[in-house]
């Protein structure tokens, strides 16, 4: 699982951070590296709580 999000974490932050713009660029930045990885915690976890609902009710 490791090597996993090792790969989609490839990008170089610290080259993005040091060519960006401007201070609100690494704000993006930020966002833009956790963002999908919220999202598929959040499909894990709507995943998990309808399997367990689903459990529940039989």
């Amino acid at each position: 699982m490791k090597l996993f999000i090792a790969l989609l974490q490839s990008t170089d932050i610290d080259q993005k951070l040091k060519e960006a713009p401007d201070s609100g660029y690494a704000i993006g930045v930020f966002i833009g590296t956790l963002l999908p990885f919220l999202v598929l915690v959040v499909i894990a976890y709507a995943i998990y709580r309808s399997r367990k609902k689903r459990l529940k009710d039989n």
